[in-house]
């Protein structure tokens, strides 16, 4: 996540567990650690980037076929986690999208209410609105919180690279999960792999209240 480390809001959380070959995509294999890495906290970082100028507000469309903005429509105030797919994949993608839905039902309400799901296609040639909005009814997340976002190649290769996804095919897309408190700038990667309950957790934990604030 190389552009995120260079963006000094820096990291407020970091899981990191050992990910089995099983969720890589052929062809890409997501780095595996020996053991799982402790839990980091810190303090949110007082880098003085803009989120707005950092993310951009570059134009996409939902799963309904709406312009949206990426940043001030999609990100801004909101807990976010964001992940990636694209829809013809039949393997990591599809269990990524069942696992995320069951941690939405793993947090209950009303916390669920208060995350926001952004997931974002690395096809955007391929994965069209309505290709999105079969794919989140066939997973049954196409709900008011969980938004599935495209456009052109060259805007979701400028989004996905402010993400640190650098992409240079569909499949080689990360299954790292970002989930980020965007209006107090504390952030987390997590590896897919992690018990739906530790997701759950860690969105819990980002909507504590940060000492000093």
């Amino acid at each position: 996540m190389g552009c995120f480390q260079n963006w000094r809001w820096g990291w407020a959380l970091v899981l990191s567990v050992a990910m089995p070959l099983a969720w890589a995509h052929d062809g890409h294999v997501e780095p595996t650690l020996a053991k799982a890495a402790p839990v980091q906290v810190a303090p949110p970082s007082s880098g003085t980037h803009d989120a707005l100028t950092y993310f951009t507000d570059t134009p996409l469309q939902d799963q309904d076929g709406n312009i949206v903005r990426f940043y001030s429509d999609e990100l801004k105030d909101r807990l976010v986690l964001l992940n990636v797919v694209f829809t013809h994949c039949d393997e990591a993608c599809p269990l990524i999208t069942r696992k995320l839905k069951d941690v939405r039902q793993a947090m209950g309400e009303p916390l669920a209410s208060k995350v926001y799901f952004i997931t974002l296609t690395s096809d955007p040639k391929r994965d069209t609105p309505q290709v999105l909005k079969a794919f989140a009814a066939k997973h049954g997340v196409d709900g008011p919180n969980w938004r599935f976002l495209t456009g052109t190649q060259e805007q979701m290769d400028l989004v996905l690279g402010r993400l640190g996804h650098i992409i240079p095919t569909p499949e080689q897309h990360s299954t790292q999960l970002i989930v980020g408190d965007v209006a107090t700038k504390r952030w987390a990667k997590i590896r897919p792999d992690a018990p739906v309950d530790a997701i759950a957790q860690r969105l819990q934990f980002l909507t504590l209240p940060v000492a000093g604030r």
